[in-house]
């Protein structure tokens, strides 16, 4: 097999290797950022490898097939960006994971001097409106789809695209179209807000459930509440129920060992407040959370 190509990507302090081996050159593995950055924030490319092996190989001329051997993940054959993008993620999820940092599918801002974050748990409806609203009212924003968290529970770095707007081939979604209509119904245009720059400890967590049909409720969450929620949150990163492509699912790439450590540091940073809110609108679902604050 001739090395065709060979990079490294990184967020945080992780850091992975991609090759890609066959017959044909190759000038780039991925062309467009903006998915891994919506996911993980700030995902860095070098063609400067330090990584002794690949964390991700690409073997060109063999048939199509996908596979995981506990360390490396291998593409064969012909495959589209969008599920090599997917990948690209799970793979970095788990080095940040190994180095202490884990990625919550969660917004946060800094409002009133508290960091809130909006958990995406196991429903995921209001996390973006509920950011959105708090920034509406002179929130600092931490993050947006992701927030990466530290073992001690700060807010280290975060995603700051509010939406995918153009999703790559492979990745294309009907129910995922027009993302800002919600944005155009509940508050008419996007609003503009600051980035809070600095890491933050994470003071309070909302769980959001905004739909039409729900008069306004406000509930602490008890523990198991907090951890099932939570664990949803960051269990997304390692698509245990996606395919990649008709007939090809996402290879595991969790073991018990891994879901152990992760549901331990989960009960530790579930010791902080949470809240489940449910409201019509992300108005009232700000209103809610004033009342807690």
């Amino acid at each position: 097999m001739t090395l065709q190509y060979s990079e490294e990507l990184s967020a945080g302090s992780a850091r992975i290797r991609v090759d890609v081996v066959g017959s044909q050159p190759v000038d780039h593995v991925l062309e467009d950022m903006a998915f891994l950055d919506y996911r993980l924030a700030d995902v860095r490319t070098t063609r400067d490898v330090t990584l002794p092996d690949a964390d991700i190989l690409w073997d060109q001329d063999a048939e199509k097939s996908i596979a995981y051997d506990g360390r490396r993940m291998t593409f064969g054959g012909p495959w589209p960006a969008g599920p090599i993008q997917k990948v690209v993620v799970t793979m970095l999820a788990l080095r940040m994971e190994a180095a202490g940092l884990h990625p919550f599918h969660a917004s946060a801002v800094r409002y009133r001097d508290t960091t809130v974050l909006f958990l995406g748990g196991e429903s995921n409806h209001g996390k973006s409106m509920g950011q959105i609203e708090a920034c509406r009212r002179g929130a600092l924003l931490v993050s947006t789809e992701t927030t990466v968290i530290d073992e001690s529970g700060i807010a280290v770095i975060g995603s700051r695209r509010p939406f995918l707007k153009r999703r790559t081939e492979g990745t294309e979604r009907a129910d995922k179209a027009a993302p800002e209509r919600g944005v155009e119904k509940f508050f008419g245009e996007m609003p503009t807000w600051q980035i809070y720059e600095q890491p933050s400890n994470v003071d309070v967590v909302i769980v959001p459930a905004i739909d039409g049909n729900f008069d306004p409720s406000c509930a602490e969450m008890i523990p198991f509440e907090r951890q099932f929620q939570t664990f949803h949150s960051v269990q997304n990163y390692f698509l245990t129920n996606e395919l990649l492509a008709p007939g090809f699912p996402m290879p595991l790439v969790d073991t018990d060992e891994l879901r152990r450590t992760r549901a331990g540091f989960v009960a530790h940073f579930s010791e902080r407040p949470f809240y489940f809110v449910r409201a019509a609108t992300p108005q009232v679902l700000l209103d809610e959370v004033d009342k807690v604050l």
